[in-house]
């Protein structure tokens, strides 16, 4: 199984309807297979995130955040993750808001080492 305990992730592509950006830092804490995360930067100002880890290290994830305009805005998402030739992880993302206009999108994150 994965393990993303204490790992920082950061966004490198987005959907145009996405809040999140390279200036975003995602902190992943993990216990068995129970994820969480804090994340802030860019246009969120503080956002959490908790999601189940499964064999194959993708997540089943809920994330609730608040933005530069000072909006709540809740989603799923599903990660899928890719580990590159540096041994850094790379996660493939799609999502949807199950907030605001409910549209959905996708997004690539990067660790951070």
């Amino acid at each position: 199984m994965f393990n993303y305990n204490d790992r920082r992730f950061r966004p490198v592509q987005n959907s145009a309807n996405g809040e999140t950006s390279a200036e975003t830092i995602f902190l992943y804490l993990q216990e068995g297979n129970i994820l969480t995360s804090t994340y802030s930067g860019g246009r969120i100002r503080q956002g959490h995130l908790i999601g189940l880890v499964d064999e194959k290290g993708c997540i089943d994830m809920r994330y609730h955040q608040v933005n530069d305009r000072g909006e709540m805005m809740t989603g799923t998402c599903r990660s899928v993750p890719e580990t590159m030739p540096n041994g850094r992880i790379r996660l493939h993302e799609s999502w949807q808001w199950t907030s605001g206009d409910k549209s959905s999108g996708s997004s690539v994150l990067e660790e951070v080492v």
